[in-house]
């Protein structure tokens, strides 16, 4: 279940990183890193001493580094580009999620503790981080030049 919401999340993430870079989107690409970076981000989750936040900020770190070595963004906008796709998904959760509550009146306890019910209220948020992306993608021209692979 990790796979199935956290995979789509996390290539709306790459990609609107790479938006915010003016990197093209390439799908191809963009699935194998936001693949990768999920199955990264799966690990460090199911460490022992991972404590809360910590795989997000690793994943940023991973993000920014791959634009840097990727693409021939400047290493300041590549980890501004990472960093601000985080905390748009970290906005995005915190908005959809008190939303779901308020709408529907369930107990927070409720909805937390019913796994596939916290996994399905987050695909929107994988859609709204795609959807960001192009929108960027189409208002912030794109560097056709930009990617070294």
């Amino acid at each position: 279940m990790f796979f199935m919401q956290g995979i789509p999340e996390i290539m709306g993430v790459v990609a609107f990183g790479l938006a915010l870079a003016r990197v093209p989107l390439r799908w191809g690409i963009i699935a194998v890193a936001g693949t990768s970076l999920t199955i990264i981000i799966f690990m460090i989750r199911s460490l022992p001493l991972s404590s809360f936040g910590l795989h997000t900020v690793a994943a940023a770190l991973i993000l920014a580094l791959f634009i840097i070595k990727a693409t021939r963004t400047t290493q300041l906008n590549s980890f501004i580009a990472a960093f601000a796709s985080f905390t748009t998904l970290a906005m995005l959760e915190l908005v959809i999620n008190k939303s779901f509550i308020s709408i529907t009146n369930l107990d927070q306890q409720v909805f937390l503790s019913n796994y596939l019910l916290w996994k399905l209220i987050t695909l929107p948020q994988a859609i709204l981080m795609i959807l960001f992306a192009l929108i960027i993608s189409k208002f912030k021209k794109p560097d056709k030049d930009a990617w070294k692979i």
